[in-house]
């Protein structure tokens, strides 16, 4: 049973030996952890059995919110993680009383774009060559 909760840094320690390796994260420690410290980020996880599954994050603004990741471990990929952290981050933004939350994601992460989708994310734009220089991200919003 997949359990959705509050990041704190103690999961953020559990997971730092193993990010790259299994959860394709490129954040430094250094970022990762202000953004757990910051008061306009929230960070949530995925855990099953005590094992960090997932993880995802939100930045807050008085107006939005923007999803700053969804990162699921790669042994637990295509299981229903991603969207329950998904879930949880639109009930956050919803009990913000935001009504709108939007993401960037790379043009080639299908399964992500497809995600997104079926939650009634909306393409509202674009920015070219975002990641590494090269691959553009989408800019996607979902209205609450």
């Amino acid at each position: 049973m997949i359990i959705i909760d509050n990041m704190e840094l103690e999961d953020y320690e559990k997971i730092e030996n193993i990010l790259e390796k299994d959860f394709d994260d490129f954040w430094t420690k250094g970022v990762f952890i202000s953004e757990l410290k910051s008061d306009n980020s929230k960070y949530i996880v995925a855990k099953e059995n005590d094992d960090i599954v997932g993880y995802a994050g939100i930045w807050i603004s008085p107006v939005d919110v923007e999803i700053t990741n969804i990162v699921v471990k790669k042994s637990k990929r295509r299981k229903g993680i991603g969207c329950l952290l998904l879930e949880k981050l639109i009930e956050i933004t919803k009990d913000l009383k935001i009504d709108n939350i939007s993401l960037e994601v790379n043009e080639n992460n299908y399964s992500a774009i497809k995600l997104y989708e079926k939650y009634e994310f909306k393409v509202v734009g674009m920015r070219k060559k975002y990641y590494n220089g090269k691959d553009n991200a989408i800019i996607m919003t979902k209205y609450l």
